[in-house]
């Protein structure tokens, strides 16, 4: 399994925009892809521009065709200039638990 964090300052007049665009991205990639398990993209609370995805892929092949996929290179397009900076973090995990989906 792969688990990343992505840290991503975007551009403050742009987070409706961008917070439309990650929605569709993630529920696209979820819904489409059987290797993408989970993706949470979450904001910092007091500072809002600053973007949190954890992402979690069921291999490395899985993460490479993710890459690929329609919706996420729509998706790269479209925030290319929003994005201020972008910081991808490699994890190891250590215990990922969760109930069956409660949110939408």
């Amino acid at each position: 399994m792969i688990v990343r964090i992505a840290e991503l300052e975007i551009d403050a007049d742009c987070l409706d925009a961008y917070a439309a665009l990650i929605a569709e991205e993630t529920e696209a990639s979820v819904r489409l892809e059987p290797g993408v398990l989970f993706l949470f993209a979450v904001s910092v609370r007091e500072s809002p521009h600053l973007v949190r995805v954890i992402e979690g892929y069921a291999d490395q092949a899985a993460y490479e065709m993710h890459l690929t996929t329609p919706h996420f290179l729509k998706y790269k397009a479209e925030t290319a200039g929003m994005m201020k900076s972008l910081r991808l973090i490699e994890t190891d995990p250590i215990s990922l638990k969760a109930k069956a989906q409660i949110w939408n």
